[in-house]
């Protein structure tokens, strides 16, 4: 039996109402993940900096506070790693100007320490640091310092870039932000909420391109088995 006009029309009437409700509902479910992960990633940024004792081939630094390379140039000085790496360092600036800065001497500054100038962002820095490492044959494990609040973006950005490459986070703490207060302080707030869009970013671009890398992979293999396959086939049997 067909359905009549009236109940054709209250079909017709609700679909609207129903495809609005569907809306609402992902939309207020995608707002929730994202308030619950923010608060997650603002509860997890470190509040003090860790006692280092691990040994590494070498350390990477990402600038952006003075504080950052004070602290990965006391590690190279201690003989936690054997070389340093400074990336994103502005173009303007000379090694004799940062080396009066380091506490460490001007033999050690220029036997051990490079200065990368390319970098201009989180992903130049772990594309920098992916250079460095491979021309200076650190491939075993690598100390991580910069920001604590930056540091999982990093950590994000350098595990794709050095997949083979174990790293140790050093987060510095700076004196004059503290995460603890990104309920009261606006300012906090609003630093660490950028951070988190950015890191949610950087993770879902660099899991799109290690897909694609594993896909190119895949096809590459399968279509050399073919070949083998068909030469094989033409090979004839001694």
């Amino acid at each position: 039996m067909t359905a009549g006009p009236r109940a054709q029309r209250r079909r017709r009437s609700t679909a609207p109402r129903r495809a609005a409700t569907l809306v609402l509902c992902a939309a207020g479910f995608l707002v929730s993940a994202f308030v619950a992960g923010f608060i997650g990633f603002a509860l997890s940024l470190e509040r003090a900096e860790p006692v280092l004792t691990v040994q590494a081939d070498g350390v990477v630094v990402l600038t952006g506070g003075s504080d950052r390379i004070q602290e990965a140039a006391e590690l190279l000085a201690r003989g936690q790693a054997r070389r340093l790496l400074i990336t994103g360092v502005n173009k303007s600036t000379r090694g004799a100007e940062i080396a009066k800065l380091l506490p460490v001497s001007r033999q050690l500054f220029d036997c051990c320490i490079d200065l990368g100038y390319e970098a201009l962002d989180t992903a130049g820095n772990a594309a920098e640091t992916r250079a460095w490492a491979m021309a200076r044959g650190i491939d075993g494990s690598l100390i991580v310092v910069t920001s604590n609040y930056h540091m999982p973006r990093a950590l994000v950005e350098l595990s794709a870039a050095l997949p083979g490459v174990e790293l140790y986070p050093f987060p510095v703490i700076s004196p004059h932000l503290r995460v603890d207060d990104w309920l009261e302080d606006v300012s906090v707030a609003r630093l660490v909420a950028a951070e988190y869009v950015k890191y949610l970013l950087a993770l879902a671009r660099t899991r799109v391109a290690r897909s694609s890398t594993a896909e190119d992979y895949g096809g590459a293999g399968a279509s050399a088995v073919a070949d083998r396959r068909e030469r094989d086939a033409r090979t004839p049997a001694r």
